[in-house]
C-alpha cells in the first residue's frame, strides 16, 4: 500500500500504525493499485489506521492472507505478501525487506505466459519528491537491446 502522508508529514515511523503492525506481526503486504484507485491509494495515506478504519471509509475489502498476518486489498490488481526478513532504521525512517512468500494478481492483468502485463495493470506510481501520483507511460525500448548501438 502507498502511505504518501506518512511521507510528507515526516513522522517518527514508530508512530504509525502500519510501523508497528509489521513490527508485531513480522510480515506485510504489498497491495499495488492501479490508477483508477488513486483517490482510494491516496486516502488510505491521509488518515490513521488507528483513528478510521481506512478499508471501509475508502470502499475497500480487506482480505486476510491465507500466509501471513497482514490483510491485502482486494480491489487492487496485484499482492505481494511478505514475511519480515529484516529491518534497518534509517534517521527517521525504518526500511523493511520482506521475503515474498506469495504473488496474487486479478486475472485481468495478466498478458501472455501468466505475467502481468504492465498496460494491463496501470499502476499508480507515487513521487516523494514532487507528491505527486502517475500512471506508467508508454514503451521507450527493449531492454537489452536499445543499448547496443552505443
Amino acid at each position: 500500500m502507498l502511505f504518501p502522508a506518512a511521507l510528507r508529514r515526516r513522522l517518527p515511523p514508530q508512530s504509525t500504525s502500519t510501523h508497528g503492525n509489521i513490527v508485531a506481526r513480522r510480515a506485510f503486504t504489498i497491495s499495488i493499485p492501479s490508477e483508477r484507485h488513486v483517490k482510494q491509494a491516496d486516502y488510505l495515506g491521509l488518515v490513521s489506521g488507528r483513528s478510521v478504519d481506512k478499508f471501509v471509509a475508502a470502499g475497500l475489502t480487506p482480505v486476510k492472507s491465507d500466509l501471513v498476518d497482514a490483510p491485502y486489498v482486494q480491489e487492487f490488481p496485484l499482492v505481494l505478501e511478505c514475511r519480515l526478513a529484516h529491518t534497518f532504521e534509517l534517521g527517521l525512517h525504518t526500511q523493511f525487506v520482506g521475503e515474498i512468500l506469495d504473488v496474487k494478481a486479478e486475472e485481468a492483468v495478466l498478458g501472455r505466459g501468466g505475467l502481468v502485463d504492465i498496460k494491463k495493470m496501470d499502476p499508480l506510481v507515487f513521487t516523494p519528491d514532487t507528491q505527486s501520483y502517475y500512471g506508467i507511460g508508454g514503451l521507450v525500448g527493449k531492454a537489452f537491446s536499445v543499448g547496443k548501438t552505443l
